[in-house]
């Protein structure tokens, strides 16, 4: 499957489009992480739990939009993009959306 952030892809045409995929997760901090982030947050720095996380829920909504676009029979998505967002106090959800089409080699 190819994904891109872009209207076109190099080097293929656009043959058919199929409409838009997606693939949404969302995931809880917990407690521990929490109390981690509350002490890291006094002297600063990165949080490292919280970025793991972030990375793994990226690389899930893109896995789920990708099964959601060949489910549709789709070969590419096209203008993929990620949005992000807070669920009460301690969820976050990460969306990965772009359009499903059809492309061929020129």
């Amino acid at each position: 499957m190819l994904v891109v952030t872009t209207e076109k892809i190099e080097g293929y045409k656009i043959v058919e489009v199929k409409g838009p995929a997606y693939g949404l997760i969302v995931r809880s901090r917990g407690l521990g992480g929490d109390i981690m982030a509350g002490l890291k947050g006094l002297v600063g720095g990165e949080i490292k739990q919280y970025t793991a996380m972030l990375e793994d829920s990226r690389k899930e909504a893109m896995d789920r939009m990708i099964k959601n676009a060949h489910l549709m029979n789709a070969n590419a998505i096209v203008m993929m993009r990620y949005d992000s967002g807070e669920i009460g106090n301690n969820m976050s959800e990460i969306v990965a959306y772009g359009t499903a089409v059809v492309v061929e080699k020129l």
